[in-house]
């Protein structure tokens, strides 16, 4: 079954782990704690390497575990993230890792986006095994 899920998620904590100057950029890691609300119902938490340099460009690479339900399906997954941003454009994109799903979710895969936008948008287009 293919399937297409969009929704929003709001931060509920931001942990800053590590943070090391190097000559052109600030180098990070973090934890954070997500809640989902759409098409994705559940929470999840995160651990991100972030770079950021003074001239404003930023980059992050990231895994994420989801744990709740994708349309009504429960279950868990792994995400991975890749972001950037450059003369004012954001791109902001994760892929679901193949055989992470658990429960009703084992089989899945798929890839998305995330928008920072007046809050936080996801879209995220799935296959699943038929049940």
């Amino acid at each position: 079954m293919n399937g297409h899920a969009t929704g929003t998620f709001d931060i509920t904590n931001w942990t800053d782990l590590t943070t090391e100057e190097k000559a052109g950029a600030t180098f990070g890691r973090n934890h954070i704690a997500k809640t989902f609300h759409g098409d994705l119902v559940g929470t999840s938490t995160t651990e991100i390497l972030t770079i950021v340099t003074p001239e404003g460009p930023a980059a992050y690479v990231g895994v994420e575990h989801f744990e709740g339900t994708l349309h009504g399906r429960k279950g868990t997954f792994a995400l991975q993230h890749s972001a950037a941003s450059h003369n004012g454009e954001q791109w902001m994109k994760w892929q679901i890792v193949p055989t992470s799903g658990t429960g009703e979710l084992a089989g899945l895969t798929g890839e998305g986006t995330i928008r920072a936008e007046d809050g936080h948008h996801y879209l995220l287009d799935y296959t699943l095994p038929d049940a």
